[in-house]
């Protein structure tokens, strides 16, 4: 359970970075703006937003840095018995013989 919420939180998370680094005015930006770019009438000022933007984006990079940590780690994990039961079907099917070995004791045709 908390493996998928955390799934789902590392494909969100993932989205909106790509998405605010798309938003995001580049440094050559700044020339666009004598040609009608209008980068001084943005809603957060026309400093305010590249550091919004970039507080932002360290917040998401570093969110998304830590899930994958995290998935990382429980994708290593392996997954023992849980309960009492399972441990002895466990037990009992790595006791039991295969099906497909047969009794030693039957001859063996040779292989053409």
């Amino acid at each position: 359970m908390f493996h998928t919420l955390l799934l789902v939180a590392h494909v969100i998370i993932a989205v909106s970075l790509i998405g605010l680094v798309l938003v995001q005015q580049g440094k050559g930006a700044d020339a666009g703006a004598a040609f009608g770019g209008g980068s001084s009438a943005t809603m957060f000022g026309s400093r305010g937003s590249a550091s919004f933007l970039s507080r932002t984006t360290a917040v998401l990079a570093t969110a998304f840095f830590f899930t994958s940590l995290t998935l990382a780690y429980f994708a290593t994990q392996t997954s023992a018995p849980r309960s009492v039961i399972e441990r002895v079907q466990v037990e009992q099917a790595a006791e039991s013989p295969r099906i497909d070995e047969g009794p030693s004791d039957v001859p063996q045709l040779p292989p053409r």
